[in-house]
């Protein structure tokens, strides 16, 4: 199976590159796993989510705090390739 990767909007405004994966959860327990995401910053600078906070590169997220999905442009995609492998 083929990697989904998109750009996330979450409700608060950050912009997320990420491999997303679709869980079934019951409601109100986090539906989405996000792996390897990198926040999207000024000039399309790609930083690792939570890297201050974390190691982990794998996060569950409620689907409730996204407001959209969509597919990256092909300059935001060959850079995260190039820090994902």
């Amino acid at each position: 199976m083929d990697k989904v990767i998109k750009v996330i909007l979450l409700t608060n405004n950050q912009k997320l590159i990420s491999e997303i994966v679709e869980i079934g959860a019951d409601i109100g327990e986090p539906d989405c796993k996000l792996i390897e995401p990198f926040e999207i910053s000024k000039g399309h600078s790609l930083l690792s989510w939570m890297i201050d906070e974390t190691n982990q590169t794998e996060f569950m997220i409620s689907s409730d705090k996204i407001i959209t999905l969509a597919d990256p442009n092909s300059e935001l995609l060959e850079k995260y390739y190039q820090l994902t492998k």
